[in-house]
């Protein structure tokens, strides 16, 4: 089982990955109930996008989840799902109780793509270089 959550305010988010079969299923699921019954989370995210296989066991997750969240007046939503985890989910009919989202854009520490100055920038830096008239020589 691998999961990690995560408590931002009154949200609460599962990270979940790998395999989400029976064996697995049952652990992911206390651990996500435990911590949203102690924080009482407005909403509760469950973010599948490191999930490569889901089985029933998976349908059943986010039923419950979706239940618990009914039960503490929150919501549920859904994040970060695969092409082919979607798929079983909407036939399911998960998509009708929870929230599903596209993926959430992670944060990076990517600088910011590189700009043209402004015409009045470039104009003061033509301004400052030498032309090749002024330009020196070595002699």
């Amino acid at each position: 089982m691998s999961l990690r959550i995560v408590t931002q305010g009154e949200e609460v988010t599962a990270f979940l990955s790998g395999e989400i079969d029976h064996h697995t299923a049952k652990g992911m699921r206390e651990e996500i109930d435990g911590c949203a019954v102690r924080q009482k989370p407005l909403k509760l995210v469950l973010d599948f996008r490191e999930v490569s296989f889901m089985d029933s066991s998976g349908i059943g997750l986010v039923m419950g989840r979706y239940r618990l969240m009914q039960e503490l007046g929150g919501e549920l939503r859904v994040t970060g799902v695969p092409s082919h985890i979607k798929k079983v989910m909407r036939l399911s009919g998960l998509d009708k109780l929870a929230v599903m989202e596209e993926s959430r854009p992670r944060k990076t520490t990517t600088p910011p793509p590189h700009r043209q100055p402004s015409e009045e920038v470039q104009e003061a830096l033509k301004e400052e270089q030498p032309s090749d008239s002024m330009a020196l020589s070595k002699e």
